[in-house]
């Protein structure tokens, strides 16, 4: 069984939107979760939380950032193509629930894996305050989408190309200055969501972040994904990978996202080499 690409576009410079068709997994999706693809036999298996699925229709929808062979190769797939393997949904959903005033920020490819939850804690009565941000204004995704899924949005672009000029941690701690938020959501890449957590602590609020970029297997078996928490040893694609930031070992967690670097600049230096020469056998053999 494989699952075939329905459609694929090309929302930045560097992140894509793939729509494929798996039927049981939309059945069973809920915000939060993450699938695990192989593209095909020489591939690695790789995770994508899920941004948007119909399970009336049987499609699930992922957006990724090219950063390895194995995205680079995904990026590359069109309506004629289909995905080998895919399995999901995986990891635990999000604790949906009527919260108060959400305050939601998203920062760069986390916008897509925030939208869902932000749309699931609109639909049972919170109040959602959503911040999103870019460098520049030709790397935000989804802005449209998660203006529909917020009572108020707030755009933030390092460079002022659009929206307000600064970080969405800024933006962040205005909004706790205001009041009256309940819970906080933050995803991006890790700095962004360590930044977040150390603004959220002194207003002593939960602040939830999802840690789906440190995985690998997604199974809790190959134990890429290890982080402390609460001085305590978890397993983002087992036991997250939702988290409060606040107790999150950050200095470890950017220590081990950084432990192959390296393999991975080396393996998309590959795959451009690769492309220029017309070979499309890319053989995915390091991080995604």
């Amino acid at each position: 069984m494989t699952f075939p690409v329905l459609e694929k576009e090309q929302l930045s410079d560097s992140v894509f939107s793939i729509r494929l068709q798996a039927t049981q997994v939309a059945r069973e999706a809920q915000p939060g979760q993450f699938v695990i693809l192989r593209i095909d036999e020489r591939g690695e298996r790789f995770p994508l939380t899920l941004c948007d699925w119909s399970a009336e229709d049987g499609w699930i929808y992922l957006v990724f950032q090219v950063v390895g062979r194995s995205t680079f190769k995904l990026s590359g797939l069109g309506q004629e193509d289909a995905v080998l393997d895919l399995v999901g949904p995986l990891g635990r959903p999000s604790e949906i629930e009527r919260y108060g005033r959400v305050l939601c920020v998203g920062g760069g490819v986390g916008i897509a894996a925030i939208y869902p939850i932000c749309r699931a804690l609109k639909e049972v009565g919170n109040e959602i305050i959503s911040i999103i941000g870019a460098r520049q204004a030709s790397l935000l995704i989804l802005e449209e989408e998660m203006a529909a899924v917020s009572h108020r949005l707030v755009v933030m672009t390092d460079d002022g190309s659009k929206g307000q000029k600064g970080l969405v941690t800024w933006a962040m701690e205005n909004e706790l200055k205001r009041g009256g938020i309940d819970l906080v959501l933050a995803i991006g890449p890790a700095v962004m969501m360590k930044f977040a957590s150390a603004v959220a602590k002194p207003f002593n609020l939960p602040v939830r972040v999802s840690l789906n970029s440190i995985m690998l297997d997604g199974t809790g078996m190959c134990g890429t994904c290890r982080v402390e928490v609460g001085g305590k040893t978890r397993f983002a694609c087992v036991d997250g990978p939702e988290f409060d930031g606040r107790e999150v070992d950050w200095n470890l967690l950017e220590k081990r996202l950084s432990q192959y670097k390296e393999e991975e600049r080396l393996s998309m230096d590959q795959a451009l080499i690769h492309k220029e020469s017309g070979n499309s056998s890319l053989g995915c053999q390091c991080s995604k």
